[in-house]
């Protein structure tokens, strides 16, 4: 009776142990799975403002965050910050059409996608509709911000639909339009005259971003073309360019400030880069080797004018003669006069 009451009181307690670590079990499970849930999966929608106008983008990133949407009208681009702490960081990103899109004569383009001012990142189309489009971004760890390049903000997607304006009118301008097509078509050489095809773009993209005179000369000689067009580029890759060049442009060069070399004479020392004079020693003394010594002052030897000095021997001799002749004379007379007395 004893061993069967054991038995059971020991069956019992193992299935509480049992139900009691399959709890722990699920617990631990639960609480994994939302740190790691929190930590690199997120779901967002972020308003951006472009020229007064909000619109809400959606986005979803792993192992990265989003911390603010700017809109460059100038570019037509979108500039997103973002910490991204995993390699790869993913981002999805969908933009609706009546916001954002890129298109070439009436056609989807793609998007260019620019990762801290240079790198291409690697990126897909990954759903595409009438009213959307996504895309997949994949960032290597340390990446700062990405740029999105397309051609359209706003509804002016919808300025392309405006040929079939012109079907109505084309029956009753159909007398006339046989003369024109033919000389139309011709006048609109692709690219255009201006453009030498061994050239880079790149080189007529940079004066036309650089040289205002240069875009305007452009404006008023080729009206009838879109600067893409005359280069016989696509739009996206016109965008592209612009903002390398731009980017390049925004970098201020490093000036070196030049080392002063002034250097100062003997009892002369540089001070607030001017040479003054050296008043750490007293006067008739200059600093040699930091010593205080006494000024040494050579004076250069008379010389001697051997002319100068046989000219004044000339003249002493002749004031000799002249004085020696005196005196001979005066005796001579005195002499004479003492004879005639007596």
């Amino acid at each position: 009776m004893n061993n069967q009451s054991l038995s059971q009181f020991q069956s019992e307690r193992l299935k509480r142990l049992a139900n009691g670590n399959s709890l722990l079990k699920i617990s631990l499970g639960l609480i994994l799975f939302t740190i790691i849930s929190s930590a690199f999966v997120y779901a967002e929608t972020m308003s951006v403002d472009v020229e007064g106008t909000s619109y809400d983008v959606e986005y979803t990133v792993t192992g990265m965050s989003v911390s603010g949407i700017e809109a460059d009208v100038d570019f037509i681009s979108l500039i997103l910050t973002v910490d991204v702490t995993v390699s790869p960081g993913i981002l999805e990103i969908t933009f609706d059409r009546s916001f954002y899109d890129s298109v070439f004569e009436g056609q989807d383009d793609d998007f260019i996608v620019i990762a801290d001012g240079g790198l291409e990142p690697n990126f897909s189309e990954t759903e595409t509709t009438s009213e959307s489009r996504t895309l997949r971004i994949e960032l290597p760890s340390g990446t700062q911000d990405v740029e999105i390049i397309g051609s359209v903000f706003g509804q002016s997607v919808e300025e392309t639909p405006s040929e079939p304006e012109e079907t109505p009118s084309e029956p009753e301008e159909t007398p006339s339009e046989p003369e024109e097509t033919p000389s139309e078509t011709p006048e609109k050489q692709i690219p255009a005259a201006f453009v030498d095809s061994s050239k880079d773009p790149r080189f007529y993209v940079e004066r036309y971003v650089s040289e205002p005179s240069y875009k305007k000369w452009f404006e008023d000689n080729y009206s009838d073309y879109t600067f893409h067009e005359a280069l016989d580029i696509s739009k996206s890759e016109l965008d592209k360019l612009i903002a390398e060049i731009k980017k390049e442009q925004s970098k201020e060069p490093v000036v070196e400030t030049p080392k002063e070399t002034t250097e100062c004479g003997e009892g002369t020392v540089l001070k607030d880069g001017v040479c003054v004079l050296d008043e750490r020693c007293g006067p008739g003394t200059v600093l040699k080797d930091d010593v205080c010594v006494v000024e040494s002052q050579t004076s250069a030897p008379k010389e001697i004018s051997f002319k100068g000095l046989s000219r004044e021997l000339g003249y002493s001799f002749i004031a000799a003669f002249v004085i020696t002749g005196a005196v001979a004379i005066i005796l001579a007379l005195m002499s004479k006069a003492s004879k005639s007395s007596n």
